[in-house]
C-alpha cells in the first residue's frame, strides 16, 4: 500500500499562529523531513517519529527521500515555514513526482497544508501594508536568473504593487538588495515606508520601520521581510497603512456617508473605473433620447462628488514621479565607495589633494584612515565619474572596496631600498581590484627587516638579498591568529609576479564565494604546489569556573 506525502506550512514558528491542521498532520505522522532550523521549531510537538534533517540548499534531497519513503508505505511530513507553496517545498515534492511518473490515481497521495505565509505574518506586525494590490518577489539568484529578478522589480515599482521582498540579503548576496532598491527609486518617493521585520513571532523578532531611502542603513538579512509601500501608504503612529480606497466613495470622519447605498455602485459615481463613469449604452454608442433624459436627471453633486474624491487621491499620489502619464526617471543618488592613496611607494599627501578630498566627499561623506596609508571614502552621489576625475587629477591612486585584490606595500625607506620597486608597482597593475571570492591583501615588504609586517597578511612577500621569500595563509584575526607560512624562499626577481599572478587566479577559480584566502589553503592542501602546514598556535585553556 502506498503512503501519503503531507506538505505542511507552519507558519511563523509560533504554535499560536499554526493552524489545527498543520499540528495533527505533525502528529500523524511517521517520518519529519525538514531544515534543521525548522525542524527545531517544532521540536515540542515531535514524538517518537524518524526525524531527517539537512542543511541549507539540501530542497531536493528532502523531496527525494519523502517520496521514497511514502512509496514504501509511510505518512510523511515534509515540513517548510511559512506557507509551503511560497518559497516552500510544495512545487519541488510535485516535480519529483512527476520526474518519476506519479499522477494523482495512482500514485502516492499529497496533501498540502496552507500556513502563514512570511508577508502576510510580516504585515500584521507592521499595520495595514497590503491591504491593496500587493506581490512577493524573492531577492536570491541562486535558482532565479538576476535579470529576470530585475524585470519583476521594474514591473511591479512600475505597477505601484506593494512589494513583499522575501531573502533579500545574505552572507554571499550583499548587492541584490542595492540594486533592487535603486530600480525602486527611479519609480518612487525616497520617503516611500519601509517596513523590515526579522524573525516575526519568533523569540528574537525585530520589527523596523523606516523608507526607501534610507532601508539600507539597517540590519537586513536572510530572516528579514522587506515590505515595501506603495505611491499611498502612509505612515501614522509607526504604522505602515496602505488605503484600498474607500476614501473615493465614502467620508471616513462622519457617521452619515453622502452616498447611499444604492448609489455607491452607480456608474456615474464611479468615474475611475473601467467604463469611465458612463453607463454601459453610454460606451457602446447607442443612446436614446430617453437615456439623454435619464442621464441628466442624475441628482446634482453625485458625479462631482466622486470627482472630487478621485481628485484628492490622485494629489496624494507622489506627483513629481509622474508627468504625463509618463514616468521620470529622476538621478539615483547612491554612495559610491572607493579607496585613494597618493601612491604605492609615496605616502605623502599633498594640501591639494587633502583639499580635493575634502570638495568631493562635502557634508554628507565620509572619510576613512586605513591603517596601509589608503583613504577609505563614502560618498552620496548619482555622478561617480566626476568624483573619479577630480580624484585622478590631483594625483591619487583608486581603488575598488570589497571582495578584491589589495596590494599593501612598505614606503621602501622613503624609497632608499627602491630595487624592489617595479616588482610592487608591476603586481599592482596587474591585479589591483581584481575581484575574487573574499578580500585579499597581498603585503609587500622592501627588505629583509619586514616592519611592515608582509607576514601577516594573506600574502606575504619579501625582498631579501636580491630575490624574494614567500608567505602564505596568515590569519590575522581572533584566538588561532598567526603568521603566513614561509613556502619558499630566494624566488627570482623576474618570476615573483608570475608567481602572485598563478596564485591569485587559482584562488579566483577554485574558492568558494566568501571563502578566506587562509580558509583556501586549508581545505585544497595545496596550492601551485605549496603544500599546506597549520600553523595555529597550540593554546590550552583552561575551564571556566561552574556557574560562570
Amino acid at each position: 500500500m502506498l503512503g501519503k506525502i503531507l506538505v505542511i506550512g507552519f507558519g511563523p514558528g509560533s504554535f499560536d499562529h499554526m493552524t489545527n491542521r498543520a499540528q495533527t498532520a505533525i502528529q500523524e505522522s511517521e517520518c519529519i523531513i525538514g531544515y534543521k532550523t525548522y525542524v527545531d521549531l517544532i521540536q515540542d510537538l515531535l514524538t517518537d517519529q524518524e526525524i531527517i534533517s539537512t542543511g541549507m540548499s539540501e530542497e531536493v534531497s528532502r523531496a527525494q527521500a519523502a517520496v521514497k519513503l511514502a512509496e514504501q508505505g509511510k505518512t510523511v511530513a515534509v515540513i517548510s515555514s511559512g506557507d509551503a507553496g511560497v518559497y516552500g517545498m510544495a512545487g519541488l515534492v510535485y516535480e519529483v513526482l512527476i520526474e518519476k511518473g506519479w499522477t494523482e490515481n495512482t500514485g502516492v497521495s499529497v496533501e498540502v497544508i496552507p500556513g502563514v505565509s512570511a508577508s502576510n505574518s510580516c504585515a500584521s506586525l507592521l499595520g495595514a501594508p497590503i491591504m491593496h494590490d500587493a506581490c512577493t518577489i524573492s531577492l536570491s539568484d541562486h535558482l532565479t536568473p538576476w535579470s529576470l529578478i530585475e524585470k519583476r522589480i521594474d514591473a511591479a515599482a512600475q505597477a505601484d504593487f506593494v512589494i513583499s521582498l522575501y531573502n533579500p540579503k545574505s552572507g554571499r548576496r550583499t548587492r541584490q538588495i542595492q540594486e533592487a532598491q535603486k530600480i525602486l527609486l527611479e519609480y518612487r518617493s525616497p520617503q516611500t515606508p519601509v517596513g523590515l521585520v526579522k524573525s516575526a513571532y519568533r523569540d528574537r523578532q525585530q520589527i523596523v520601520i523606516t523608507d526607501l531611502e534610507n532601508m539600507l542603513n539597517h540590519d537586513i538579512g536572510m530572516l528579514t521581510t522587506v515590505v515595501i509601500g506603495n505611491s499611498s501608504t502612509f505612515l501614522y503612529d509607526n504604522k505602515m497603512i496602505t488605503p484600498r480606497g474607500y476614501q473615493r466613495k465614502y467620508t471616513l470622519h462622519t457617521e452619515k456617508q453622502r452616498l447611499r447605498p444604492h448609489e455607491r455602485l452607480r456608474h456615474e459615481n464611479e468615474p475611475w473605473a473601467l467604463h469611465q463613469g458612463k453607463k454601459e449604452w453610454d460606451t457602446q454608442k447607442s443612446e436614446t433620447a430617453a437615456t439623454v433624459t435619464t442621464v441628466h436627471s442624475i441628482k446634482a453633486g453625485s458625479l462631482e462628488l466622486a470627482l472630487e474624491a478621485l481628485s484628492k487621491v490622485e494629489e496624494s499620489t507622489s506627483t513629481s514621479y509622474k508627468k504625463e502619464n509618463k514616468t521620470v526617471h529622476h538621478p539615483v543618488v547612491s554612495v559610491f565607495e572607493l579607496a585613494v592613496s597618493p601612491g604605492i611607494v609615496n605616502k605623502q599627501f599633498t594640501p591639494k589633494q587633502m583639499l580635493t578630498l575634502a570638495e568631493v566627499v562635502g557634508n554628507e561623506g565620509e572619510m576613512e584612515y586605513t591603517p596601509h596609508h589608503q583613504i577609505h571614502l563614502r560618498i552620496p552621489t548619482a555622478n561617480p565619474n566626476d568624483i573619479t576625475e577630480k580624484l585622478e587629477e590631483a594625483g591619487f591612486i583608486l581603488e575598488p572596496l570589497g571582495d578584491v585584490f589589495q596590494l599593501k606595500a612598505c614606503d621602501f625607506c622613503e624609497g632608499e631600498k627602491k630595487d624592489s620597486i617595479p616588482h610592487a608597482e608591476e603586481l599592482h597593475q596587474k591585479l589591483s581590484g581584481v575581484p575574487l571570492p573574499k578580500e585579499l591583501k597581498v603585503g609587500f615588504n622592501g627588505c629583509g627587516m619586514a616592519c611592515y609586517g608582509a607576514v601577516n597578511d594573506d600574502i606575504g612577500i619579501i625582498f631579501r638579498k636580491g630575490k624574494f621569500d614567500l608567505f602564505l595563509g596568515a590569519k590575522t584575526v581572533g584566538r588561532t591568529a598567526h603568521a603566513g607560512q614561509p613556502v619558499a624562499e630566494g624566488i627570482e626577481p623576474d618570476k615573483i609576479v608570475e608567481v602572485v599572478e598563478t596564485i591569485i587566479q587559482e584562488y579566483k577559480e577554485k574558492g568558494h564565494p566568501n571563502e578566506r584566502f587562509f580558509k583556501y589553503f586549508k581545505r585544497v592542501g595545496t596550492i601551485q604546489g605549496y603544500t599546506y602546514q597549520d600553523m595555529t598556535p597550540k593554546i590550552e585553556i583552561e575551564p571556566a569556573p561552574c556557574g560562570d
